[in-house]
């Protein structure tokens, strides 16, 4: 199903979230041929985009492929955003600008930004409306439900956050002391949803296609935002825009299929950033794809090992050749 953001028409109801360390410029491109609706990037800092550092400014390019995609920016300091959200609009391919008031790691709360700015709803307030005003792009808010038990305040946040003038929220159903354990509470999103009259995207706890439509179903968001549930398995993408639009979707995938999107995903890094770069990233990537497969912890041994491209895509094809092997 169609939707906007503002102007933005998103052609499904299935958006990728942003995962620092993952949703560079190489996993939105495969996550888009898979189907997704909207992509996000990784989330990038204001102030290493006000003093123009490379990696910063690298994590900005988009490929006119990827569109729509969503550019997301973290902070603190209410000029510092603004003038990297500026910066955004006026020199890149994004179609929307995100703003991360999520994100509950250290190292991004010890500067007052991502989740830690939910404890500061007039400075919420001041961040919005203030980077509205500047930029021409649709900007949009990333959130989780709260501080933690006791401080629940994503509806109040949320209201805010469309006073001053945003075009879309992200509800993600976990407090910041969560992190990334325990349950999500989808009530909060349907919530937040009752109370806006703007798109809310429910996030949190989306693994399978059926989990997307009841996500929809019991919260009446505009749509899903899927996360971790997409390392090592894009495949997501496609199975739950196949469920949401007929019911029916393939959870079977062909082991030469899932070779083929190893090695995709590989040249992809290697193209975006550099051989070396490209080959440390995989490692991560590789445990994801090949997690429940035969043999999987000697095979990331091997790939742990490995340091140039010629090297790790030898391991690759000896271990899926092996296991087509043993599949017939």
């Amino acid at each position: 199903m169609k939707w906007n953001i503002r102007e933005i028409e998103i052609s499904n109801q299935v958006v990728v979230a942003p995962m620092a360390g993952v949703t560079n410029q190489a996993f939105r491109l495969i996550a888009k041929r898979f189907g997704a609706g909207l992509l996000y990037s990784e989330m990038v800092s204001d102030k290493g985009l006000d003093y123009k550092n490379k990696k910063t400014l690298d994590l900005l390019v988009v490929d006119p492929l990827e569109k729509p995609v969503s550019l997301q920016v973290f902070g603190g300091d209410i000029d510092s955003m603004v003038e990297a959200a500026r910066w955004i609009d006026q020199n890149t391919l994004a179609d929307i600008i995100d703003i991360n008031m999520g994100c509950p790691v250290n190292k991004v709360i010890k500067n007052d930004a991502g989740s830690k700015l939910m404890q500061f709803p007039e400075k919420v307030f001041q961040i919005v409306e203030m980077i509205v005003r500047s930029v021409r792009k649709p900007v949009t808010v990333k959130i989780r439900s709260g501080w933690d038990h006791d401080h629940v305040n994503a509806v109040e946040i949320a209201r805010l956050i469309e006073k001053a003038g945003a075009s879309a929220v992200a509800v993600h159903g976990r407090t910041r002391s969560q992190m990334y354990s325990g349950k999500a509470d989808w009530n909060i999103i349907r919530e937040v949803k009752k109370n806006l009259a703007i798109p809310v995207i429910g996030n949190g706890d989306v693994n399978t296609p059926e989990d997307a439509r009841r996500m929809l179903t019991e919260t009446g968001c505009d749509a899903v935002m899927i996360g971790r549930g997409l390392l090592g398995n894009p495949w997501l993408v496609k199975q739950t825009v196949d469920y949401l639009e007929t019911g029916t979707y393939e959870p079977q995938i062909p082991l030469e299929e899932k070779r083929f999107q190893i090695l995709e995903h590989f040249h992809q890094l290697v193209r975006v950033k550099c051989e070396k770069v490209a080959v440390l990233e995989m490692r991560t990537h590789a445990s994801w794809y090949v997690k429940g497969l035969r043999n999987a912890s000697h095979i990331k041994d091997q790939i742990n090992r490995a340091k140039t491209a010629v090297e790790l895509e030898r391991i690759i094809n000896d271990y899926f050749d092996g296991l087509t092997i043993g599949h017939e």
